[in-house]
């Protein structure tokens, strides 16, 4: 036994260490990443900032706080909208839409289409400055949709009956428990061709576009950045670097400084993708086939 515990002793005397001194460890790795990471810029006060709308729109608090912070912070001069989203819920994408609007009127905002700005993503960019799009992103799908399914026939052959009390004639309109009625569907069909309308309104207004020539630049059409630019969705088609010095020119800024990720966040972040990581990979060797 002695003879293995030598042995093993390179391996199991760092870990007990580790296990110990966690949080030392924890900080002197911090203070090596800064060490290594350190960019003299870093230390100069921001001017610029990146504001990053990824995935679907849901909930928008930290993205709002993010706006709000640079709207009062009086170092930052200009703000980068970057997007890469599909859209999503129609309420989170009009306020991301008006918090971009305020922002406007307060600092130059351009926003660049990383990948995909359609549907609720394009509905929250449409008052920045400019919108500048990546040669390979896809615009538009300006459009609302409503959708459910028809369970009854499965509900009725596992033996499920639903039991309701309501008051109110649309009171059940969109359940999924049934086919609609005609009356329900007029409802609900109200409903979006009320929001489409606002849309439609928002972005005629933000794009100074013909609102009556909607059915060539919305009506849920799908555009490649040139397309985009031809029906007038779009300012420019270029690369990420060309809507940075877009917005340095706006923002009048001679010394660009953007802001970046917390350092300790930035590392914290490193930290736990190593450990799923590696916990990962450790779990790849028990798959079954």
């Amino acid at each position: 036994m002695n003879f293995f515990k030598i042995l093993f002793l390179p391996i199991t005397a760092p870990i007990r260490f580790i296990q110990r001194n966690f949080k030392t460890v924890l900080f002197l790795s911090f203070l090596v990443y800064l060490a290594v990471n350190s960019d003299p810029k870093a230390m100069q006060k921001p001017n610029l900032q990146i504001i990053e709308l990824n995935g679907a729109i849901m909930s928008v608090d930290e993205i709002l706080e993010k706006i709000e912070k640079a709207k009062l912070d009086i170092t930052i001069k200009g703000v980068l909208f970057k997007v890469n989203s599909p859209g999503g819920a129609v309420a989170p994408s009009v306020e991301l839409c008006y918090a971009i609007k305020e922002l406007k009127a307060i600092k130059p905002v351009i926003a660049y289409a990383s990948g995909t700005m359609a549907s609720g993503s394009y509905y929250a960019s449409i008052w920045a400055n400019k919108i500048i799009a990546n040669p390979g992103s896809m615009i538009g799908s300006i459009g609302v949709i409503m959708q459910s399914f028809d369970a009854s026939e499965l509900m009725s052959k596992i033996g499920i009956k639903t039991q309701i009390v309501k008051i109110g004639t649309y009171k059940e309109a969109g359940t999924p428990s049934r086919q609609w009625t005609k009356k329900e569907r007029a409802e609900l069909d109200k409903v979006i061709k009320d929001t489409y309308d606002t849309f439609i309104t928002d972005v005629s207004d933000a794009r100074k576009l013909k609102k009556s020539n909607h059915k060539v630049y919305a009506d849920a059409h799908i555009f490649t950045s040139r397309q985009a630019k031809e029906v007038g969705l779009i300012d420019e088609v270029a690369t990420l670097s060309v809507a940075k010095n877009e917005l340095v020119k706006l923002a009048k800024v001679k010394k660009p400084v953007w802001s970046k990720v917390d350092k300790m966040e930035q590392f914290m972040q490193k930290v736990i993708k190593g450990s799923i990581s590696s916990v990962t990979s450790n779990l790849n060797g028990l798959m079954a086939y």
